[in-house]
């Protein structure tokens, strides 16, 4: 439904707007974009490499759209943005990235949606592996780079470009647009507070589950309960209640491995990604897989070969004896998640986070906190700078200070640095060899370029 059609992405940069713009240029479209963060100076190498594939790029100052295109931008993005403002007054017809996303989705004759709190970029990532693998050649939208797809000459594979009739792709709740996607296999990963009420997210999973063919939702997980009861539902988990049930955990230097039940026969299954959670990811996506017909022991297989996903407790490297990870981790589930992980291996973590809004320290502080002050061992510190701010209107009157305090009122030891630069240069004087140090943090492609950094520094 993209081809000969032009198209003007503005923050064409962004996690999931750059998969977007792939699939619909591979599909005939003409792209063209904008991006704050090139015009900033920030990740030269993504949008040099963007500028490779053909796209045309414009400063963010109203240049940039024409007569005849089609504006793309996320749900977040204001009318006074100069882009936008061009666009208007050119009467150019607008979809938000939710919405292009959804008709090609929608326009798939099988359609896979991932949705939930935390998750689903691993999950969607693990099903287009399976699916790759199994020769089924699926168009993959995803948030993240998927490692096994990446290359020297795709080094931003956030997006699989196959057959347009099998398409998978996470869903986003924190807009409401997961409401737009009709997907035939619906993947619930967990019900958390993130960006929404837990009313309004049991709400829109439940529509969302309630529209698919299969819905493969997590038995283990409290808050997705109610989503059971339907009958089109196909449970995962580690609890007795699950059809694709998994057992027998246990966590290895290099990932992890366990045992998955499904109908009476029993699979050994060995991740090279660490963590409960992941397991849990991967019965997911192995149910998912087993929806379009996929057997459960070739799933296993390829699993076996899965790297894993840029920024997902992605090891950068080490030196001195000190490990540097790099991780998602910016919501109270994903940082507990991630800390179980960092506990079932021995040695010290030092945590680096950055909250990835004002926004979201109002909304979730609270629960943020606990889930530091809970994961966090005695031996763990934790060094929290100030949020990420690209510009715009937002009430920054709620900082990381206020976080800070309430971590250390928990138990935690934690503090607060005004700068990325002052906590990075903490954690180099604190750390020794056996020590883990992990780059937390969403929406700022610069914080895995800090990572490496540490890493030269710590070699150097």
């Amino acid at each position: 439904m993209s081809e000969n059609k032009s198209y003007f992405f503005c923050g064409i940069g962004g996690s999931g707007m750059l998969p977007l713009a792939m699939i619909v240029a591979a599909r005939r479209a003409s792209v063209a974009g904008s991006d704050r963060s090139r015009d900033q100076g920030r990740s030269p190498d993504k949008f040099a490499w963007l500028e490779r594939q053909g796209i045309e790029f414009f400063p963010q100052d109203g240049s940039g759209p024409k007569a005849g295109q089609i504006l793309v931008t996320s749900a977040a993005v204001e009318d006074s943005v100069p882009d936008v403002a061009a666009a208007n007054a050119l009467g150019l017809a607008r979809m938000t990235r939710a919405d292009l996303n959804a008709a090609l989705f929608n326009a798939a004759g099988k359609a896979i949606g991932v949705g939930g709190t935390s998750g689903k970029s691993t999950i969607t990532g693990m099903i287009g592996w399976i699916l790759d693998r199994a020769g089924r050649k699926p168009t993959v939208m995803n948030g993240a780079v998927m490692r096994n797809s990446a290359n020297a000459d795709l080094p931003f594979a956030s997006a699989l470009v196959g057959d347009d009739a099998l398409y998978v792709s996470e869903v986003d709740e924190s807009d409401g647009s997961i409401a737009l996607y009709r997907p035939d296999v619906a993947v619930v990963t967990n019900i958390s507070l993130d960006h929404k009420s837990l009313a309004e997210l049991h709400a829109l999973f439940g529509d969302f589950a309630a529209k698919a063919r299969i819905a493969v939702i997590n038995a283990d997980d409290p808050e997705s309960a109610p989503l059971l009861a339907g009958d089109n539902i196909m449970p995962f988990g580690f609890g007795a209640n699950a059809a694709i049930r998994g057992s027998d955990f246990q966590a290895l230097p290099d990932g992890c491995r366990f045992t998955i039940d499904f109908a009476g026969d029993q699979h050994a299954v060995h991740l090279r990604m660490p963590g409960r959670h992941n397991a849990a990811n991967a019965l997911a996506a192995i149910a998912a897989a087993l929806a379009v017909d996929i057997p459960v022991a070739q799933s296993v297989a390829a699993l076996a070969d899965f790297a894993g996903l840029a920024r997902r407790y992605e090891v950068l490297g080490q030196a001195g004896g000190v490990t540097v990870i790099d991780d998602f981790a910016h919501n109270p589930d994903k940082v507990a998640a991630t800390l179980a992980a960092v506990a079932e291996l021995p040695g010290r973590a030092l945590l680096f986070f950055q909250p990835h809004g004002y926004g979201p320290l109002r909304q979730m502080g609270q629960q943020l906190a606990a889930s530091f002050a809970k994961g966090m061992r005695p031996d763990d510190k934790l060094y929290v700078c100030d949020p990420v701010y690209f510009g715009g209107t937002v009430d920054r009157s709620i900082g990381s200070e206020t976080l800070v305090a309430t971590i250390v009122a928990g138990g935690a030891d934690a503090v607060h640095m005004t700068t990325r630069a002052a906590c990075g240069t903490a954690m180099l004087d604190a750390a020794k060899p056996g020590d883990r140090i992990l780059i937390l943090g969403a929406r700022d492609d610069t914080l895995s370029e800090f990572g490496r950094e540490l890493l030269e520094k710590l070699s150097a």
